[in-house]
């Protein structure tokens, strides 16, 4: 019986893989979960209808299972009619930062940045979520585990 939070097995599979350095892409509704990411990531799909379950709630379940040493958000970059303009802040975003706290690097990442850094060989695992916020997407470092003592 596992002492933590998370309980999905394809989950808890893909991050005992995972080490430092590896990323977990946590996916908006709206986010290209089979074509953003490498081939060989491991896929969990948690988007069973829109709105459920967002980010926010699988960000809140991971973090009790991984350390996170950095975190990247994608954010406008002057694309034509774009829904949020440039600079402008994303809710999303606020509480991503609050829950990862002020120990974990934080990036901003124009789309297609983001895209480029979700399709690298580092991301071993991608959340679908059914997250309809705009600019939800959460690219995470994992970090090193702290030894005991």
């Amino acid at each position: 019986m596992l002492r933590y939070e998370l309980l999905h097995p394809g989950m808890i599979g893909a991050l005992a893989a995972a080490g430092h350095g590896s990323r977990v892409l946590l996916a908006d509704a709206n986010y290209p979960h089979s074509t953003g990411a490498p081939r060989g990531a491991a896929r969990v799909h948690l988007n069973l209808r829109p709105g459920l379950l967002n980010v926010d709630q699988v960000l809140e379940v991971l973090l009790d299972a991984v350390p996170v040493e950095q975190a990247a958000v994608m954010v406008p970059g002057g694309v034509a009619g774009d829904v949020v303009a440039a600079g402008e802040e994303i809710p999303a975003h606020a509480g991503y930062r609050a829950m990862l706290g002020p120990d974990a690097g934080w990036q901003e990442l124009d789309r297609f940045a983001f895209y480029d850094a979700a399709r690298s060989d580092d991301v071993a695992l991608v959340v679908a979520t059914g997250d309809q916020r705009v600019y939800a997407n959460l690219l995470l470092t994992i970090g090193v585990r702290t030894p005991p003592g």
